[in-house]
C-alpha cells in the first residue's frame, strides 16, 4: 500500500502540516462510503487544504468524512479485483478496469466509474501471480487468523506500478461500474454459486469464464459529479441492439422511462476484443437520447 496518515477534525491543523511538507499530487480520501466520489487528487496545496476543510470542519460527506486519510500518490494504471470467500474457501473473479475521471484523458474530479472493460489486456500471467501471492492469498488468511466472520464478495481496488500491484483500496462489496462487465462474463449458475458460500463449499465450484471481452460506458448527467437536473426524457431505448443496458439513475414517470441521477445508463456490450466491443457500445449511445446526455469517448484509451 501507499504510506499514509489519518487525520480527524481535532488534528486538523496537524493534516495541514502534513501536506505542506508532502509532494504534489496530494491524495484525500474520505475514510468512509462516499458514492465514489470520497477521494479527491489535488496538485495545489492551498486547495488540497481547502478541501481537507470541507471535508473534516464542513463535513463534506458527513460520518464518512469525519476521518481523512491523506497518502502518497501512486503512479500507474489501475484495475479492479474481486473475490467471493465462503469464510474458509475463496474464488477470484474475472479482473476488470474502470475509468473514475469524468474528463477524457482521466482529467477532471473522481466520479463512481464512467466506464469499465474486462478482461484487462495489461495483466499476464506473472502480474496475477503477484497478485495472488502479495494480496489475494494475504487478505484471505488475514481473514481467516482475525477469525473475522464474513462471507460475501471482496473488492480490491489495486494499482499496477512498474508491475507491481499495490493496493489502493477495500471493500465488500463488488464494484460499479465493474460488475457489468464482469458477471456477465461468469457462464456457471449464479445461484450455485451464492449457495457454495452458504455452505462454505466454493472449493467444489468450477467456475467458468466466457473468453469475449466486455466493455461498458457509462451515460451521465451534465454537470455531473456535481450538479446537475434531473426528470428528462430517455428515448430510443426500444433501438438498442447488440448490447445490454442496465439503469441506473432512472425513473418511471408517466409510463416514460427518465433520469433521475447523476449516472443514469451503463450501455455493455461483448465481442471478441474490447475495440470492437465499444464500437457497438457507442454505436448504440448514439441511438440513446435525453438532455443534457454525457459520456467519455475514449474508454479503453490506455489498454
Amino acid at each position: 500500500t501507499a504510506s499514509s496518515k489519518t487525520f480527524t477534525k481535532e488534528t486538523f491543523l496537524n493534516g495541514c502540516d502534513f501536506i505542506k511538507k508532502s509532494n504534489p499530487p496530494y491524495v484525500l480520501k474520505a475514510d468512509g462510503p462516499a458514492a465514489g466520489k470520497g477521494v479527491v487528487i489535488l496538485e495545489n496545496v492551498e486547495d488540497a487544504i481547502a478541501e481537507l476543510k470541507s471535508m473534516l470542519i464542513d463535513s463534506k460527506f458527513g460520518e464518512s468524512s469525519k476521518k481523512v486519510v491523506i497518502e502518497e500518490f501512486l503512479r500507474g494504471i489501475e484495475m479492479s479485483c474481486f473475490i467471493i470467500f465462503d469464510g474458509k474457501n475463496y474464488i477470484t473473479l474475472p479482473y476488470a478496469k474502470d475509468y473514475k475521471r469524468i474528463g477524457e484523458g482521466d482529467v477532471g474530479l473522481n466520479t463512481g466509474g464512467m466506464g469499465s472493460i474486462s478482461p484487462v489486456s495489461f495483466i499476464d500471467e506473472g502480474l496475477d501471480h503477484k497478485i495472488h501471492q502479495k494480496v489475494i492469498k494475504p487478505t484471505i488468511n488475514g481473514i481467516i487468523k482475525e477469525k473475522i466472520n464474513y462471507r460475501g464478495f471482496i473488492f480490491i481496488g489495486l494499482i499496477n506500478v512498474d508491475n507491481e500491484p499495490y493496493v489502493i483500496e477495500y471493500n465488500v462489496r463488488m464494484g460499479d461500474p465493474e460488475t457489468q462487465v464482469v458477471l456477465p462474463r461468469i457462464e456457471n449458475d449464479f445461484l450455485e454459486i451464492m449457495l457454495a458460500i452458504e455452505n462454505q463449499t466454493l472449493d467444489k465450484i468450477n467456475l467458468k469464464i466466457n473468453s469475449d471481452h466486455f466493455s461498458n460506458v457509462v451515460l451521465a448527467s451534465k454537470g455531473y459529479p456535481e450538479k446537475y437536473e434531473k426528470g428528462f426524457d430517455i428515448t430510443g431505448l426500444n433501438n438498442v441492439k447488440d448490447s445490454i443496458i442496465f439503469q441506473a439513475g432512472t425513473s418511471l414517470t408517466e409510463n416514460k422511462t427518465t433520469t433521475n441521477g447523476g449516472r443514469v445508463l451503463s450501455v455493455v456490450s461483448r465481442d471478441k476484443t474490447f475495440q470492437t466491443a465499444l464500437k457497438k457500445s457507442y454505436s448504440n449511445i448514439e441511438k440513446i437520447n435525453f438532455e443534457g446526455k454525457i459520456f467519455r469517448k475514449d474508454i479503453g484509451f490506455d489498454l
